[in-house]
C-alpha cells in the first residue's frame, strides 16, 4: 500500500517537472509507471538470486530499490530537456 501511495506522489513530482519543460505530463507518468514495474519485477529476479527463496522481505526490498532507481534515472532524464521556452517569451521585457 506504501508503495502505491510512494508512485503516486512520485507521478505528480515527475509530471510537474515535464511540464515546466514544456513536454506531456502523461508522457512521462506512463514512462514512470512502466519503468516502475519493469524495474521492480528484475529488481525482485535479482533478490531471488542473491538471497534464494526463504528470504522475502530482502527479495521486496531489492525490488523496491530497483523501482526507485528507475524514478531516479527518467527524473534525470526529464531534467536534461530545456525549460519551457514559453515562459521566457511571456516574461520578455519585465
Amino acid at each position: 500500500m506504501l508503495e502505491i501511495l510512494a508512485l503516486i506522489w512520485l507521478s505528480r513530482d515527475i509530471g510537474r517537472l515535464a511540464e515546466s519543460k514544456g513536454l506531456k505530463r502523461s508522457t512521462w507518468i506512463i514512462y514512470l509507471i512502466g519503468g516502475w514495474i519493469i524495474t521492480e519485477i528484475i529488481g525482485c529476479i535479482v533478490g531471488y538470486m542473491i538471497f534464494g527463496q526463504n528470504n522475502m522481505v530482502s527479495i521486496v526490498l531489492v525490488g523496491i530499490a530497483f523501482a526507485f532507481t528507475s524514478y531516479f534515472g527518467i527524473r534525470s532524464i526529464l531534467s536534461k530537456f530545456p525549460d519551457s521556452w514559453e515562459d521566457d517569451i511571456n516574461n520578455l521585457g519585465q
